[in-house]
């Protein structure tokens, strides 16, 4: 067993370099490595020595596959406290990356998924490699986007952030940046030269120009090309008009998008829906979290984020059976906007 921290902390001159350390699992995020994030940042953001954060992953796998699933497997079957109570601290430490008065740059190779996203996405400056898969895969193991992902994406243009919501979708650099969840592209082989460049600079407004220097012109974003049937199918008002859309139309990524949408939890897919539709209308991210603050703690009085983990995580055998089974037997979307039980996060007046 490793004795090394799940969270290397160190200062390099004037920046802060947060590496997440847990390569064999993609980095997940579990409760101690949160709060480790949490408490490093609110500190450096106070202290003059240090002028911007880099934030990073070990091994050559991803900066962070997402959170301790099978921590919220086990929580979800038993009184749900400890999923509760992780979401609050990750959902605030995603607050205060955004809000960070500090160059905040993160290094988004590989696979970056659910609480991955919430760690650099909404940082001031977002680097993509060739390498990287941006998505939250969320509906496949019966759960809903959050760390503030339902804010991104439905900010996304058009009805791109619905796609990869329902479908559990990743996007690939080009398309990243597209959406607005990333907004350089550097081939990983510069990224250890980046990455010495950034840790080198003497002050903050250095870092622009280091990252510039290193970045090229993002690459095709296949996503982008297909908006076509995208937005005119996920325009719908339901989830069901949305699949017969897909079915509807023609195109055969739009057929293979319905059979997707179709193999995920139908509670999640409905859900989810709502989420984004109403994270439009919503002011900021603050508002956004404190919404899939409600959502998720909901999630823990079903059997569908357990059983997805099962299926996905745990037994691995890919056939989750989800309750109710299909779109139209979910009928109570509403009581996942419920306030939580453990009160709001209090980001918001």
């Amino acid at each position: 067993m490793s004795t090394e921290p799940e969270v290397l902390v160190g200062v390099h001159g004037r920046v802060g370099r947060l590496t997440l350390n847990r390569p064999r699992a993609i980095n997940a995020l579990d409760h101690p490595m949160v709060q480790c994030l949490d408490e490093t940042l609110a500190a450096w953001e106070k202290d003059d020595r240090v002028d911007a954060v880099v934030i990073d992953g070990a091994g050559d796998r991803g900066l962070c596959a997402g959170g301790d699933v099978r921590a919220m497997r086990d929580s979800a079957l038993g009184d749900g406290s400890g999923a509760s109570a992780f979401w609050r601290d990750e959902y605030l430490l995603n607050a205060r990356i955004a809000r960070f008065a500090k160059p905040y740059v993160a290094l988004m190779d590989g696979v970056v998924m659910g609480g991955g996203v919430g760690v650099s996405a909404h940082g001031s400056v977002r680097v993509v490699t060739e390498r990287s898969k941006v998505g939250m895969p969320e509906t496949t193991i019966g759960f809903t986007p959050d760390v503030g992902g339902t804010f991104l994406l439905s900010r996304a243009p058009g009805e791109l952030g619905t796609h990869l919501a329902l479908t559990a979708g990743s996007a690939g650099a080009g398309d990243a940046i597209r959406l607005g969840l990333a907004d350089h592209y550097v081939p990983s082989e510069r990224l250890p030269g980046l990455t010495e460049a950034l840790l080198s600079v003497s002050s903050a407004d250095g870092i622009t120009a280091v990252v510039e220097r290193f970045a090229e012109p993002a690459p095709e974003a296949p996503l982008w090309a297909e908006r076509g049937w995208i937005d005119a199918c996920y325009s719908a008002d339901t989830a069901e008009e949305i699949v017969a859309r897909l079915r509807g139309h023609g195109a055969p990524e739009a057929e293979k998008a319905a059979e997707t949408v179709l193999s995920k939890s139908p509670t999640s897919v409905k859900v989810t829906l709502e989420a984004l539709r109403r994270a439009r209308d919503l002011p900021d991210l603050p508002a956004v979290l404190e919404q899939e603050y409600r959502v998720s703690c909901a999630f823990l009085t079903g059997s569908d984020l357990a059983e997805g983990i099962r299926a996905q995580v745990v037994d691995k055998d890919r056939d989750p059976h989800w309750d109710p089974p299909t779109l139209a037997g979910v009928t109570d979307v509403e009581r996942f906007f419920a306030p939580a039980p453990t009160g709001p996060l209090g980001l918001t007046g």
